[in-house]
């Protein structure tokens, strides 16, 4: 952490070699960690070695004296101090210890609680400071009986102390994600939910990590796997905050109260006049009750000329204690105020009625809600979960919470209303359609019940095709023809197009062809159709209908991630941008985040690898679902050999946890994310099984995997599979099986434009050869796809390729004792190891040196003897320490070294000793401090007589 102002002026007051004097005020609301920071500043090395005097003043007038760093036992000042039948006043308390303990740092906390005599004394010091001396002083300036004056009067200070003000701040909404996540971890804490948290908690740092502490307990009844806004608005009032605002408007004479408990009920600042008129006030009444209020504390100034709550829940806590007929009053007085207003506020006004208990007036505002707002959508979510409502009043209602629910801002129980809508057999046949496309779609996109949202999309286009809306049923059959969604094969996609796009020419619906136009770009791009690039570029990206917009923004993004999966990284690149920037213009931020998650795993394939996990962990916190992201951080985390991050990360479900399922709990199982993501994420996970040595449930997991990619039928998807279940198969003495799916990949290619699957149908042959012993073939058959994949380009790849290419020739070499391709092989190998650690490939890097080491010929290998490390680590023990902190166990790593478990155990024991570390965990922060400096060369030269060498 960077050194702060105040920390360099209190070393250099304390340093004791005639430096100026400092004085330190530290300013900030309740809870909002002045405590904390003097905790900091006592640990300050120089603040550790001089006498110190640490009191802090209570309300009644008294003080408590403690050094929570070691110091004397906590001991009471004032009426009750010091030697029996003595009783001194707090002043003549603090004037002893002054004196007695000559202190060089003195800290006075909670400085708005001395009494004036305290106050005269400190003033009196800081008058004339010793030297060294530093003094720190917090209060809350709310609290000052002076405003501005902590010591209750200018002082006279010196010129030569240097006075410093330390004004606390509120979080800002990145360091409230940081809080939320180190208690309940990054992954739950989607965006939505850290904005609100931050907005409901004001920021304050005792707020924000109490209403944590409550969200947590929650989640541990609940098993709650990611949390949303709503659960912060659920979660209640922290009881340190709720006795705070109680306490606060209790201190108001009671005839002044009604202005606070005014801006509980509106619930958001609001000027001096609004708070009068729901307060019931006239005249300057208002007025006197608001300064009092401000003057107490209860409430702020929040920006120029708006009156709220420092802490907006605050308000929450005081609404729930107000007697019913009073809030409803206020609430009336508000509904009516908001009334006269143009453009009339129907979110507010609907809102007011409700808790005013006036359903009928509330349920008509509802009506002239739109659905854009948060606040309206939960607002008409309440509404239909009203009884007794007339079906045409229902059916309008539940259209504007329904229309383009899936592009929008929509809560959790947006899918759970409209589901109960649709069912209800009085709705008007003409509306049930239209919502019920809406929630299929709501149920695919946001909630990823992709088999739910196909059942609900089928009946859909039905029922709107019944009702003569051909319009509205191409855009349903248009949704069930993407073949991103699992549980259907390409050529039920393909008829699905086929009946939209008679639909939509039925129609003459701009928006409907517009859809239907998009879709058929995104299936033919998909499976490698060249004719999509045509389809894509005559796109009407300049209409100015804002829904057609949408559906082209849709195409474009749909068509950006095909092309990343087919291998045109350069191509999609350029897609993304417009897809990404038009679905911003167009208000679809679902849109958006689809587009950055697919630029995300564009990154992964070619090498981005710099700040990728954290680009992908902030999309995480924002959208739970990120399936893109999470993949991203699956491979990545395999890469560098953490293996318990990759189960972590990747998708639920995918693939399935007990490989030998019957076919149809196989297909479920690939239900949690879009198709071609789940390819991705069933070839990370047979790897990995792959990595831990457990063949057998590789070529399970492979058989499974394949078998749902053949079902669904577009293989060029298979391009981050197929080469791991080929190796999964030959592993497990299963060639005939892996021939076979090398035949059927080929198949499958044919005729398709996917260069990143055609690369992989190489490397697949490659690993084929490899199994015979063809180990030439095998070595051409790796360097044609190494060259396919530089030309994408797919540096990880290429690189594994490489890796590849120099182990068949080292086995090659073996055969003839001193060949040139050995030679060649060998300095391949330490190329590739330099490029895999470039990228943060540790595993594979790892993995690499150890293929040098076990196979190389005798005269590549060093001379004997150990060079003398003495306290350093040697390389080995550096690669060892190094996968070590990674979570890998000593077995784990044996297998990637091909070392003996016991070696590796020798390895780290030596690597924690040379660095210092007690435990295991201590390395990953260690290693990762020294990694830079850690090596020495590649490893490759290192002898037998690092450890024995058996596996």
């Amino acid at each position: 952490m960077r050194e702060q102002v105040w920390e360099r002026r209190l070393t250099s007051a304390l340093s004791g070699d005639g430096q100026e004097p400092a004085l330190v005020l530290v300013e900030g609301d309740a809870g909002m960690g002045k405590s904390r920071l003097v905790h900091r500043l006592l640990e300050l090395p120089r603040a550790r070695g001089v006498a110190r005097l640490v009191v802090t003043f209570q309300a009644s007038g008294a003080f408590v004296v403690a050094d929570p760093l070691g110091g004397p036992e906590p001991r009471a000042g004032g009426a009750e101090a010091t030697s029996p039948g003595v009783r001194l006043t707090a002043c003549q308390a603090l004037e002893a210890l002054l004196a007695s303990a000559r202190p060089a740092l003195l800290v006075a906390e909670d400085l708005h609680h001395a009494d004036d005599d305290c106050l005269a004394l400190l003033r009196a010091r800081l008058r004339e400071p010793p030297a060294p001396f530093a003094a720190v002083l917090t209060y809350r300036p709310e609290q000052l009986r002076s405003p501005g004056l902590p010591l209750g009067r200018a002082v006279d200070y010196p010129a030569r102390l240097s006075v410093v003000r330390r004004r606390l701040e509120p979080l800002d909404e990145e360091r409230v994600r940081w809080v939320a996540g180190e208690s309940l971890g990054a992954r739950r804490c989607p965006q939505e939910f850290v904005g609100r948290l931050r907005q409901r908690s004001g920021g304050v740092p005792q707020v924000v990590v109490d209403l944590v502490r409550m969200l947590r307990d929650a989640a541990e009844r609940t098993g709650r796997e990611c949390f949303s806004a709503r659960d912060v608005d659920e979660a209640g009032v922290p009881v340190r905050l709720a006795e705070l605002v109680l306490d606060r408007t209790a201190a108001l004479p009671e005839a002044y109260r009604p202005i606070v408990w005014a801006a509980a009920v509106l619930d958001e600042p609001a000027g001096a006049e609004d708070l009068a008129a729901v307060a019931g006030f006239g005249g300057d009444t208002g007025r006197t009750a608001l300064i009092a209020a401000l003057e107490g504390s209860a409430l702020r100034e929040t920006s120029e000329g708006r009156y709220g709550f420092a802490v907006p829940l605050a308000a929450s806590a005081l609404y729930t204690e107000l007697p019913g007929p009073v809030r409803e009053r206020l609430h009336h007085r508000a509904a009516a105020m908001l009334a006269a207003r143009e453009p009339v506020p129907w979110a507010r006004i609907a809102r007011h009625w409700r808790g005013g208990g006036r359903t009928e007036d509330w349920l008509r505002a509802a009506e002239h809600l739109v659905n854009e707002d948060e606040a309206a959508v939960a607002l008409l979510e309440k509404a239909l979960d009203v009884g007794g409502l007339p079906p045409d009043k229902r059916g309008r209602l539940a259209l504007t919470l329904a229309r383009g629910a899936v592009l929008g801002r929509r809560s959790d129980g947006t899918a759970r209303v409209l589901r109960g809508i649709v069912e209800d057999p009085a709705l008007p046949a003409a509306d049930r359609g239209e919502i019920r496309l809406e929630l299929g779609l709501l149920l695919h996109h946001r909630k990823r019940r992709f088999e739910e949202g196909r059942t609900e999309l089928r009946r859909a286009a039905h029922e709107l095709a019944e009702a003569e809306r051909p319009a509205l049923a191409a855009r349903a059959m248009a949704a069930l023809a993407n073949p991103f969604f699992p549980g259907a094969s390409l050529a039920e996609n393909v008829t699905w197009l086929e009946r939209a796009e008679a639909a939509a020419d039925a129609s003459g619906d701009r928006v409907a062809r517009t859809a239907t136009r998009a879709c058929r770009a995104t299936v033919l791009m998909n499976t490698g159709d060249l004719e999509a690039w045509r389809l894509v570029a005559r796109l009407p990206r300049d209409s100015a209908d804002r829904a057609s917009r949408q559906q082209v923004a849709r195409g474009l993004c749909n068509t950006a991630n095909g092309a990343v999966y087919l291998g045109h990284y350069r191509r999609a690149a350029g897609l993304l941008s417009e897809g990404i920037e038009l679905a911003a213009r167009s208000g679809a931020p679902f849109l958006e985040r689809v587009g950055r998650g697919t630029a995300l795993f564009r990154d992964w394939l070619t090498g981005c690898w710099e700040g990728l996990a954290d680009r992908c962990t902030g999309l995480v916190a924002e959208d739970g679902s990120a399936s893109d992201a999470r993949v991203v951080l699956a491979l990545l985390a395999l890469a560098k050999g953490d293996w318990e991050a990759v189960r972590d990360w990747l998708p639920r479900g995918v693939p399935p946890s007990q490989p030998a399922l019957r076919e149809a709990e196989v297909e479920g199982a690939y239900e949690s994310c879009e198709a071609p993501v789940a390819a991705t994420a069933a070839g990370a996970h047979i790897r990995l099984l792959l990595a831990r040595q457990d063949v057998e449930s590789a070529a399970e997991a492979a058989a499974s995997a394949w078998a749902w990619l053949g079902r669904k039928g577009v293989w060029v998807w298979g391009a981050e599979l197929a080469p791991w279940v080929v190796e999964a198969h030959t592993r497990a003495g299963q060639r005939e099986l892996a021939r076979r799916v090398v035949a059927e990949f080929a198949a499958g290619l044919t005729g398709r434009d996917a260069p990143s699957a055609t690369a992989a149908l190489l490397w697949c042959r490659a690993v084929l050869a490899e199994a015979d012993g063809e180990w030439e073939e095998a070595r051409s058959r790796f360097q044609q796809s190494g060259a396919a994949y530089a030309g994408l380009p797919h540096p990880y790849a290429r690189a594994l390729m490489a890796e590849g290419a120099g182990r068949c020739a080292l086995l090659l070499g073996e055969r003839a004792e001193g060949s040139v391709v050995a030679d060649e092989a060998v300095a391949e190998l330490i190329r590739c190891a330099g490029e895999l650690t470039d990228l943060g490939a540790v595993w594979d890097a790892a993995r690499v040196r150890a293929t040098l080491r076990a196979h190389r010929p005798a005269a590549q290998r060093r001379p004997p003897g150990r060079p003398a490390y003495a306290q350093r680590m040697s390389p080995r023990e550096g690669e060892v320490a190094e996968l070590a902190a990674t979570g890998l166990t000593n077995r784990e790593i044996a297998a990637t070294l091909y070392l003996s478990p016991r070696t590796v155990e020798q390895h780290v024991a030596r690597a924690m000793r040379k660095l210092g570390i007690a435990s295991r965990q201590g390395l990953a922060k260690e290693v990762a401090r020294i990694r830079p400096a850690s090596g020495e060369g590649d490893g490759a030269g290192e002898g037998a007589s690092d450890g024995d060498g058996g596996a």
